[in-house]
């Protein structure tokens, strides 16, 4: 069984920065992308930013230049740098992954999520 485990959200000032992390854990061969979604209340959960397995990113148009996604193979993290806050940004961060965990099975996995809070 798959776990992904998330950790770094809470309450920061516009302009603040926080960092994010998720460890993926369980029977696990191999993951392609890892990623991160946020869901602000009122809307739909929207895609923050993607990485694959050998490190390429996308980010969505909002979060260019503010946020960084990386990833740790050896130890199946991916984090999310936030830099430059805005009240905009508060939503529940959740993390993503697709993941390998027998043959040729993927299965797609979402962590509990953890909520970003942006004082004005």
């Amino acid at each position: 069984q798959v776990q992904l485990v998330e950790s770094g959200g809470g309450l920061v000032q516009a302009g603040g920065s926080l960092r994010l992390s998720c460890a993926a854990s369980g029977n696990i061969l191999s993951i392609n992308h890892m990623g991160w979604y946020r869901q602000a209340p009122g809307k739909q959960r929207e895609l923050v930013a993607t990485i694959t397995s050998s490190g390429r990113t996308n980010y969505a148009d909002s979060m260019k230049g503010r946020f960084t996604i990386s990833r740790n193979n050896a130890k199946n993290t991916v984090s999310l740098q936030m830099n430059s806050l805005k009240p905009e940004d508060t939503a529940v961060y959740y993390c993503n992954a697709d993941i390998y965990t027998g043959g040729y099975g993927l299965n797609n996995y979402w962590g509990q999520g953890t909520q970003v809070t942006v004082s004005s």
